[in-house]
């Protein structure tokens, strides 16, 4: 039996949902009164993580510091296809600010162009970045702009590159997270590497439904409703 059998079985009840959430604010217009209002339900909560943009890390940092709540932000967020040189920086200034966690893009234009190489060195080049500060990195695929080959090349990229999520979306171009993908996900990367679900997840059904298909984070703007 394979591990997404086995989550299959997990009785509802079991799980602790809350354990599973990096309770998000990512809108474009959202303001510092979101990032106060979803730092303070996620010390509510206990959320594992608040995911903030970049320019709220170190307010967030400030607004967690007694708090076991990690801060991540995003990188190169949503459209992936900064240069890789300017991802890094923005990574390294995330860092300086305190942010734990990164959730960065693929560069989907180079993923359309069949360009590996320069795929594999994006994401190497992001990965390392976050490893050498012992950051944790989830590398955002945009499963909804992909095809199985496509998906298919990328997390076998992963696997080699070995970041600690890859997550489905970043929720702002194309289909969000759905079991289906999960569960190919969760094939395709064979148990060595977690998957955050992401785009979309809305209701405790969902998020119930996507950690039984193998997802080990549940990236929501809707936390508090799921719990709820």
């Amino acid at each position: 039996m394979n591990s997404t059998q086995t989550m299959t079985h997990q009785p509802q009840a079991a799980i602790d949902l809350a354990t599973y959430i990096d309770h998000t604010v990512l809108r474009a217009d959202c303001t510092l009164e979101d990032v106060k209002r979803v730092c303070a339900e996620a010390r509510q909560f206990q959320f594992p993580a608040v995911c903030v943009p970049p320019f709220y890390v170190s307010h967030a940092v400030n607004l967690l510091a007694d708090t076991k709540v990690k801060v991540a932000t995003v990188i190169g967020f949503p459209m992936g296809y900064s240069t890789t040189s300017a991802k890094v920086e923005e990574m390294k200034r995330a860092i300086t600010e305190g942010a734990m966690e990164m959730d960065v893009v693929v560069n989907i234009c180079a993923v359309k162009n069949n360009n590996w190489n320069y795929v594999r060195s994006d994401i190497d080049s992001m990965v390392m970045t976050g490893h050498l500060k012992a950051k944790t990195v989830k590398v955002i695929l945009e499963t909804g702009l992909l095809n199985e080959r496509e998906l298919a090349q990328l997390c076998e990229i992963c696997l080699d590159i070995k970041p600690d999520y890859v997550k489905t979306s970043t929720g702002f171009n194309g289909e969000g997270a759905t079991v289906e993908v999960v569960r190919l996900m969760r094939e395709l990367l064979k148990d060595q590497i977690k998957i955050k679900a992401s785009g979309g997840i809305r209701t405790r059904e969902d998020a119930i439904r996507l950690i039984e298909a193998g997802a080990k984070r549940i990236g929501s703007s809707s936390s508090v409703m799921i719990m709820s």
